[in-house]
């Protein structure tokens, strides 16, 4: 299994994706979008700059375990990651969306 996208639909209908690992691991989720059009954009938008190591920011939760944002050319968050055990496992994680990203196929369940 290769690394994907993943887009679902919430209860209250805003939809959201996920970029999996190839292991099935959340690498990063997005917001909720009202319209599936733009959640379309944000997996577009991932793509185009996931490669780019000026597009990440590098963060860390109160209880110091490390996590990240992709960010957009215009500094507007695209998806955030989940928490990760430490720095090792968080800078993998960018690896993976670096190499992969651009490539990954969509796997809509809304």
């Amino acid at each position: 299994m290769s690394i994907k996208f993943e887009i679902t639909r919430a209860e209250k209908g805003e939809f959201h994706f996920k970029l999996l690992s190839a292991e099935g691991k959340t690498l990063v989720r997005s917001e909720g979008y009202n319209a599936k059009s733009s959640c379309a954009n944000g997996v577009e938008s991932v793509r185009k700059n996931a490669a780019d190591d000026k597009r990440y920011e590098l963060k860390e939760a109160s209880d110091g375990r490390p996590y990240f944002n992709l960010k957009a050319s215009n500094g507007q968050i695209i998806g955030t990651s989940p928490m990760f055990a430490d720095a090792a496992a968080r800078d993998a994680a960018i690896a993976a969306m670096k190499s992969g990203a651009a490539s990954a196929e969509v796997d809509d369940k809304s």
